[in-house]
């Protein structure tokens, strides 16, 4: 991806969260421990499911993509965001500043689909459970995950290339941590309307696609979970979608957040609040809400807990 060629600025300058100098020790260890938690519990994610043979099922291997997709777009965000608390200017290139926005903008459609793909895996599993096993076939768990990141590689394809349109040659400060569309295109000195019609229409499509199917899954979800006779299987049943809930409630309320603003925060302050909890706090929350709210995930860490334990106490 290389700079357009009527553009005149080869570098941008990341202004990043606060210009305050006493907040940015406080804040670079705050992220960088957000960061290392978050590295570590979705590695720990992948890497229990991938050693643990009952969890080799449908919902687990979509926990595990879930996880791969957090741990790369916080590794796109956090790095660079972490130089700007220790520098006196964050400068990015042209092209790294096109290529984070491209990763990020795949990365965050995929996650919006994955959620998506989680519901339907519910969906199944509660409302046809005798099919399930035929219905979420390892075919088709790989064609969902497909299709996941086609949605995001189309939608990073269309923003990046409409962003290598613009021009740039006006101030080369980003009012923001990272390479995001919005704040580019307050940089640009030509026309953004292409940029804010592809970016309308993908936003109408990649918000209220994932969001028709999550709420579709889980109207059908709850008549199922009503129909049940017993007060101990509607529990059971409902306690399996319960971290998903959860996590989609986190991610879509974050978002929610930056379109519907209190009146009494600007919109850039605004936009830079949401932001952090969708790009950084929420891959950290993810694998959390998956281990501590899931019985199956804490059995088969204490399963191999116990395993190393035998193994080292053997040795002695």
């Amino acid at each position: 991806m290389t700079a357009g060629n009527h553009s005149t600025v080869t570098e941008f300058i990341l202004a990043g969260l606060t210009e305050k100098p006493e907040l940015q020790l406080p804040l670079f260890l705050f992220f960088l421990g957000v960061y290392v938690v978050t590295v570590v519990a979705n590695l720990g994610m992948i890497t229990l499911i991938g050693l643990s043979s009952h969890l080799h099922t449908p919902m687990y291997y979509f926990v595990s993509i879930l996880s791969f997709i957090d741990l790369c777009y916080s590794t796109v965000i956090i790095p660079k965001m972490l130089v700007n608390f220790v520098t006196e200017k964050n400068i990015i290139s042209y092209p790294e500043c096109m290529t984070q926005l491209y990763f990020f903008v795949f990365f965050i459609i995929s996650e919006g689909h994955m959620f998506a793909v989680m519901a339907y895996d519910r969906y199944v599993a509660i409302c046809n459970p005798l099919l399930y096993n035929v219905t979420m076939s390892y075919q088709v768990c790989s064609w969902l995950v497909v299709e996941v990141y086609t949605m995001g590689l189309i939608g990073a394809i269309a923003h990046t290339s409409c962003m290598l349109r613009v021009v740039f040659c006006k101030d080369k400060i980003i009012n923001h941590y990272f390479c995001d569309v919005f704040p580019l295109l307050e940089l640009s000195c030509s026309s953004t309307y292409i940029n804010e019609v592809v970016l309308l229409c993908f936003s109408v499509f990649n918000i209220l696609a994932p969001t028709l199917t999550i709420l579709g899954s889980y109207v059908s979800i709850i008549a199922s979970i009503l129909r049940i006779p017993c007060t101990e299987g509607r529990s059971k049943a409902f306690s399996t979608c319960s971290s998903h809930i959860l996590a989609v409630t986190i991610f879509y309320g974050s978002e929610a957040f930056m379109y519907l603003p209190p009146s009494n925060i600007t919109s850039m302050d605004q936009n830079k609040v949401s932001s952090v909890f969708y790009t950084i706090i929420v891959p950290m929350l993810n694998p959390l809400i998956y281990s501590l709210r899931n019985k199956g995930v804490k059995v088969a860490l204490n399963k191999i807990i116990e395993k190393r334990l035998f193994c080292i106490l053997k040795d002695f």
